[in-house]
């Protein structure tokens, strides 16, 4: 029986690299976008290329809690184990806490956090019963670095972390992993129109090849922080 990811977000960015890598690697892949156009798509594209593939999508917008749990429970009525959880859904909107627009806190930290703390609950009970698999968060290093234009997106980034490391220490006696994954520039839509050469950033497909790197391991060992950044550094 083929082993079993599950991304949040995986249509694009980081998201859709891990997806790609994972796919070609014979796991089944699980994912949800709020496009079902770009799910449909995502499908297409990786089962023409990867005849092998099997890709199961969901349409949810995981900042709303019922759709979020909706995911899960489709997960969980797929039944079988569950090897790997990537909590990848987020965004990203610049700005001061001095003078951001009202209600882009709410907007942070129900995107950043709030998902992938229902959709992490809803799969706990499996992880725990199997008594295994790897959870990875993507933080950022926005997690512990505070920038000055990031506002409400370093406050939910660094909630994001704080409540993964808690899981960590939640489960470790129940012989699951989990990663908090702290990238620095990696080059996806949250960087659009910013005039910086695309060698100033990193690859999606290297934050990837990382966690798969560390899904790799022995079970004896956890990577608890995966921090990569680019090779000349913060932008």
């Amino acid at each position: 029986m083929a082993k079993r990811i599950i991304v949040s977000g995986g249509t694009k960015g980081i998201g859709k690299a891990i997806v790609e890598l994972f796919a070609q690697k014979g796991y089944e892949v699980v994912t949800c976008s709020r496009s079902k156009e770009r799910l449909a798509e995502l499908k297409k594209e990786l089962e023409t290329r990867l005849p092998q593939a099997k890709i199961l999508t969901f349409k949810a917008d995981l900042a709303i809690k019922q759709e979020a749990l909706d995911f899960g429970q489709f997960i969980v009525g797929l039944g079988g184990e569950i090897d790997v959880l990537v909590n990848n859904t987020g965004s990203f909107i610049p700005g001061q806490i001095q003078n951001e627009a009202d209600g882009v806190l709410e907007q942070m930290i129900t995107t950043n956090v709030y998902s992938a703390y229902h959709l992490t609950r809803s799969l706990l009970p499996v992880f725990i019963g199997q008594k295994k698999g790897d959870i990875f968060t993507i933080c950022s290093t926005a997690s512990f670095v505070p920038y000055t234009n990031g506002g409400s997106y370093c406050i939910s980034k660094f909630a994001l972390y704080g409540m993964n490391k808690v899981l960590r220490e939640e489960l470790k006696p129940h012989g699951v992993r989990v990663v908090s994954v702290l990238p620095g520039a990696t080059l996806t839509s949250s960087w659009e129109g910013v005039d910086l050469p695309a060698e100033r950033f990193m690859k999606p497909e290297d934050v990837a090849e990382s966690i798969w790197s560390a899904h790799q391991l022995s079970k004896n060992t956890v990577v608890e922080e995966l921090l990569l950044r680019p090779q000349l550094g913060d932008l």
